[in-house]
């Protein structure tokens, strides 16, 4: 009889994992294994000391991003004073998991498959890797961390069916040699319908190796030949392709994440990817701590209401950033002539330092107020159109 069993053994439910088996809980992680998610691997600074990550897990740390426009702008944006760091997300999966087994965590390797209940209990029930026989274990609570599209949510959580995603596809390829094109040490965000008509393209170097993907709503989008036509434009075509890989990344977070009985939700299963930038494995990995901190609350009150603690605590404190990016998305992603716009004002400085000092610290930045008031305005113009396009 464990504490807590948890759905999931990616970033959010090995998170929540190590935290229970540090704290003295008994807790069992499934996972599934053999599954890499497509992902750009970007983390920023906060993630790395917040969750004490060793440099051996940074493949790469870029200085610099690009922003390139439905009509080939490119803008460089430095990022002074930080980086963000690049992972690769079979390596740091396995990691993150092996540090939840040294905690304690007890990790079992299989498919879920669904949740029985009886006067002791909640059991899950799943399909064993090694024999291929269903198998059931037994717990107080259960955490779904088994990302978007979550079959945990989508049997206990409601509204966890219904929850928006984009498809996302990405190719791992050899990294070329540095050219004007492709800098190791620069990240490549490509806004451009024919690569994406409603989210976006990138080239994320990976020390050796590189990700190159996109993604979109659009289920009608060929994302293999957008993704092609990417690498074309970029010169890497004649790169050898390792793996490829694709899988949905939600764009909201649900409205709740527990069931007022025995289970709650955690990272992608509960929707908390950013929106505009489709970051995650931050979001993720605090996702499955405030899920643990619910979770031990619960056990040691034996009230129900405190799982809802995982939402209040993580909305706390990034429910005003979601917000904002979501609203930018809104603004910006509709049209080519919107994100050449967009484009546009990145070239503005204080846009970059404020994006960049957001994204590295998680919080949007009120030092300036200044700044903020510039920025509202020359955003407020491109919007109501007072800038023409021909001088964009």
């Amino acid at each position: 009889m464990y504490d807590v069993i948890v759905v999931g053994g990616g970033p959010s439910g090995a998170t929540a994992a190590e935290d229970l088996a540090r704290s003295g809980h008994k807790v069992a992680l499934l996972d599934r294994a053999g599954r890499i998610k497509p992902c750009g691997g970007a983390i920023p600074p906060r993630l790395v000391t917040d969750f004490h990550i060793p440099e051996v897990q940074i493949v790469a740390r870029m200085t610099s991003a690009r922003m390139i426009s439905p009509s080939g702008r490119k803008v460089d944006i430095p990022i002074n004073g930080g980086f963000i760091g690049m992972v690769d997300r079979d390596r740091f999966d396995s990691f993150l998991r092996k540090r939840a087994v040294e905690a304690g965590a007890t990790l079992l390797t299989g498919t879920y498959r669904r949740i029985e209940r009886d006067e002791k209990g909640v059991r899950v029930v799943y399909r064993d890797k090694g024999c291929g026989t269903e198998r059931a274990v037994a717990a107080h609570l259960v955490i779904g961390a088994d990302g978007a599209r979550s079959n945990v949510a989508r049997d206990e959580v409601p509204g966890g069916d219904t929850i928006p995603y984009v498809i996302a596809y990405h190719e791992i390829i050899e990294a070329p040699e540095p050219t004007a094109e492709y800098d190791p040490t620069r990240a490549d965000v490509i806004y451009d319908s024919r690569i994406s008509p409603d989210f976006y393209g990138w080239v994320f170097p990976h020390g050796g190796n590189a990700s190159v993907g996109m993604g979109s709503l659009v289920r009608e989008v060929n994302v293999k030949k957008a993704t092609a036509d990417l690498r074309a434009s970029a010169g890497l075509t004649d790169c050898v392709t390792l793996r490829r890989e694709g899988a949905p990344i939600p764009l909201k977070p649900l409205d709740r994440w527990d069931n007022g009985r025995d289970v709650v939700l955690a990272g992608d299963a509960a929707g908390v990817v950013a929106p505009s930038s489709g970051e995650g494995i931050y979001y993720a990995m605090v996702g499955g701590q405030v899920a643990a901190a619910a979770c031990a609350a619960c056990l040691a009150s034996g009230r129900v209401r405190d799982l809802r603690l995982a939402r209040q605590l993580f909305m706390r404190e990034h429910k005003t950033v979601f917000r904002v990016l979501a609203s930018m998305q809104r603004a910006y992603y509709r049209s080519d002539e919107r994100r050449e716009r967009f484009v546009s004002l990145c070239h503005d400085v204080d846009v970059q330092r404020l994006t960049f000092e957001a994204y590295m610290n998680k919080k949007l930045v009120h030092a300036r107020p200044m700044a903020h008031l510039k920025i509202g305005l020359k955003n407020l113009a491109h919007l109501t159109r007072l800038v023409p396009v021909e001088h964009i």
